[in-house]
């Protein structure tokens, strides 16, 4: 049995340090080598004989946890540890530990309790007893030291270095929300001095360790963008930011670097890391940091009799409220110390009732959908100051909710939280929605006196007259004063009904202000009578209407332009319909063909500003040949119509040259480019020669003529040709069919088949079903294609149709 009052195991102590054992100190070559291996022994004494002392004061603190639990000496504690421990079998120290973990009831004591659940093997659990000890060696290093730098020392030395941490920073947060880096260790000095104060504002990780209870855990610095102390020394390395609080009050932040990735830590070690950033906490709220070289001052928290001081001096209701922890110390509501004179419970509650009581116990739903405790609490942990407009809060009264709209300023001074509200007054806010109504619409109230002289207006009716509010009001018998001449006869008739007659008057006049400018305004005014229905006041409003009335001018003279430009597009409609009327009659009479019956129909659009450029010719040549075409030009309305009128009219003039299709084509596509404005065009010629029953066709863009023979019908090929006016000059190719008694042949316009919603080949189909019904006349063939047409664009249609007899 060894006795306790001796040095306890250095080697136990060395190894819960995380020391390791001094090699030997090999032989240096020159003096500076020397002298460099005399300072590395150096420094290995002083960490061991820093680790003995602190694993003598947790010896010492055992002996006189004994002392307290057995009743007697020193020297019989003493002896009785010696004995326990040899019973146990493990190092003083340890054994030492875990008599301060069973007499404590901290937060260290869990995390141990926890590590050692969580152990393989329950009766040899050497891990545990290792976390323990580096914990309390931690905890007893924090203690003794004086500042936080020592804090952050003994925390790497003792609880992170084993832990597989290189470096960590101790910050303390400053009222005004920025970060002082109060103690560090692993970093260099110039990167600490780089990293000395964070302002507010600044996003780092150990400001995102602020925003979330549970800290920030990075498994790479790589993946994020924050920045942070040390970052380019490892870029790979985790980090963990924890919030350093005590009851309820968050003080600071505990951040840690890893060198490596940081994979997801098991519980027992989240619950280490929270234990330490705890003891960090307890020694930023025990010391005031001060400068390098100076030592470090307590923490002088405000006076509480003066933050009530301060709340009675306000004009605003105010709460004093101050933390109310539970047995473990942990924050769990906020007490009403005290609430100052102007103080509005939203349930009509006295003072004397809301004083001293606690907060969710006076208003249950503040934890709700107001958020009003967690702010509080937010407020109370991290000292921003917090503040909201129109936050509802509610209060239960005999179980019943009495809600009210306030704006909400809270703030921390000290250890105490100030908690100010204005509870929104139904009348302000109606007065400044009226206020708002009445600047937005332009309005001006006034009130006039009849008997007393006394006119009281509103600050908009100044505005409205451009006169300052020092110069007076004017009364309504000198309105015309101010008005434009023109308008005088209509304010006398609204005087005369106000003030002669009694009834509510209105009247529309021209405002001519001091400053030149000339409004349109609007007055509408009520009579108010005595209980003898004797006439002593007026009251009424003054409104603007300038925007108003230069709008229904403007829409005036929008109208009467509209209406001539439609009397314009009416008039160029009919023009064009009458010229295409004129050309192209809707049938035309028979030509004198021997063998050949020729029909032709035109129907024009149902809307007539749809007028378009369709046309068709069928005329004998004195070669007596049969010129057939059909054409459409783009567009719509007189333009068209005039185009369609040249073209055909050259079309027939050049067809007497007996040139054929192809040529005569050619040639109307230079008409089309040079001399109609460069106006495109579709068009299909045919010559028809009644001795041979053949037909030369050619086409310009323009869909291919129908055969029909017999029940069958198809459409010609589809040869070569481009639309009219589209190039200079252009060449089309010429096709001949031999037709036989009996054949149908049919030319037409797009009018006839197009749809919106089908496509040419489908539509197409449709008119080759509907031709193959073969009519006893040509003549009942074109009405029958003409009714049973599914076009639904509303465009002119031509058809031209021969039917060969014998």
């Amino acid at each position: 049995m060894s006795d306790l009052r001796q040095p306890p195991d250095t080697q136990a102590v060395q190894a819960a340090a995380g020391a390791r054992p001094a090699p030997q100190d090999a032989e240096s070559p020159s003096p500076v080598g020397r002298l460099a291996a005399t300072v590395e022994r150096l420094r290995r004494e002083v960490r061991a004989a820093q680790a003995e002392a602190d694993g003598r004061a947790l010896i010492e603190l055992a002996k006189g946890i004994l002392v307290e639990r057995l009743g007697c000496g020193p020297a019989q504690a003493a002896r009785q540890l010696a004995e326990l421990t040899e019973q146990a079998g493990v190092t003083p120290l340890e054994f030492a530990v875990e008599v301060i973990n069973q007499a404590a009831s901290d937060r260290l004591s869990e995390v141990t309790a926890a590590f050692l659940a969580a152990t393989a093997a329950p009766a040899d659990p050497p891990d545990g007893r290792a976390c323990a000890v580096r914990l309390r060696a931690a905890e007893s290093g924090a203690l003794a030291a004086h500042d936080a730098q020592a804090v952050a020392d003994s925390l790497l030395e003792h609880a992170l270095t084993p832990l597989g941490a290189e470096a960590v920073a101790v910050w303390a947060l400053g009222a005004d929300g920025s970060l002082t880096l109060a103690g560090s260790a692993g970093f260099s000095p110039a990167e600490a001095g780089r990293w000395r104060h964070v302002p507010p504002g600044v996003t780092t990780v150990a400001r995102r360790g602020l925003t979330e209870r549970a800290g920030q855990w990075i498994r790479s610095l790589s993946g994020t963008a924050l920045p942070s102390i040390g970052q380019h020394h490892h870029p790979d390395g985790g980090r963990v930011a924890v919030p350093a609080g005590v009851g309820g009050r968050i003080h600071g932040v505990l951040e840690i670097a890893w060198p490596t990735p940081l994979d997801t830590p098991p519980p027992q070690i989240v619950r280490q890391i929270e234990a330490l950033a705890e003891l960090c906490a307890h020694t930023l709220e025990t010391y005031a940091l001060q400068p390098p070289g100076e030592e470090a001052a307590p923490r002088v928290l405000p006076d509480v009799a003066e933050l009530m001081d301060l709340a009675d001096g306000l004009h605003d209701p105010a709460l004093v409220l101050v933390p109310h922890l539970d047995s473990t110390g942990e924050l769990v509501d906020f007490r009403i110390l005290h609430a100052n004179g102007r103080f509005l419970d939203p349930a009509g509650r006295p003072r004397g009732v809301i004083s001293g009581a606690l907060l969710l116990e006076a208003y249950p739903l503040a934890a709700g959908h107001s958020e009003l405790f967690e702010r509080t609490e937010r407020v109370y942990a991290t000292g921003e100051p917090y503040r909201a407009r129109r936050m509802r809060l509610t209060a239960l009264v005999d179980d019943v909710p009495l809600a009210a709209v306030a704006d909400i300023n809270i703030s921390r001074h000290g250890g105490s939280v100030l908690l100010i509200w204005r509870i929104e007054d139904e009348t302000a806010r109606l007065a400044s929605l009226l206020q708002h109504a009445q600047r937005l619409g332009r309005i001006g109230g006034f009130e006039e006196n009849l008997l007393t002289g006394e006119i009281t207006w509103n600050g908009q009716l100044y505005h409205l007259y451009g006169k300052p509010a020092s110069s007076g009001p004017v009364r309504l018998e000198e309105l015309p004063a101010h008005a434009h001449p023109d308008d005088a006869v209509a304010i006398g008739r609204f005087l005369r009904a106000l003030l002669h007659h009694r009834r509510p008057a209105s009247a529309a006049f021209r405002l001519q202000r001091p400053d030149g400018v000339t409004r349109h305004i609007r007055v509408v005014c009520e009579p108010v009578l005595d209980s003898d229905g004797q006439l002593y006041a007026v009251r009424g409003a003054y409104q603007d209407i300038s925007a108003h009335h230069w709008t229904e001018v403007a829409l005036a003279a929008t109208r009467d332009q509209l209406a001539q430009s439609e009397q314009q597009s009416s008039e160029r409609n009919r023009l064009a319909l009458q010229l295409q009327h004129a050309i192209m009659p809707p049938a035309q009479a028979p030509l004198a063909v021997p063998g050949l019956q020729v029909a032709v129909r035109y129907r024009p659009a149902e809307t007539q500003h749809l007028v378009g450029g369709d046309w068709y010719d069928a005329v004998v040549l004195p070669s007596r040949l049969v010129l057939l075409c059909v054409g459409d030009v783009a567009g719509h309305g007189i333009e068209a119509a005039t185009t369609m009128v040249v073209l055909r009219n050259a079309l027939r003039g050049l067809a007497v040259t007996g040139a054929g299709p192809a040529q005569l084509l050619s040639w109307l596509n230079m008409v089309a480019h040079h001399l109609t404005g460069a106006v495109t065009a579709t068009a299909v010629c045919g010559l028809y020669d009644p001795e041979r029953n053949t037909l030369r066709w050619a086409r310009a863009g323009h869909l291919p003529p129908v055969l029909v023979r017999g029940t069958e019908s198809a459409p010609l090929p589809l040869v070569d040709g481009m639309l009219l006016g589209a190039v200079p000059e252009a060449r089309y190719v010429e096709h001949e069919v031999q037709l036989a008694v009996g054949d149908t042949l049919l030319m037409y316009t797009d009018g006839l088949i197009e749809r919106r919603d089908r496509s040419v080949q489908e539509s197409l189909a449709q008119l080759l079903t509907a031709a193959r019904a073969v009519q006893p006349t040509l003549d009942q063939q074109l009405d029958r294609l003409l009714v049973h047409s599914r076009s639904d664009t509303d465009d002119d249609t031509c058809i031209v149709g021969i039917r060969v007899t014998p």
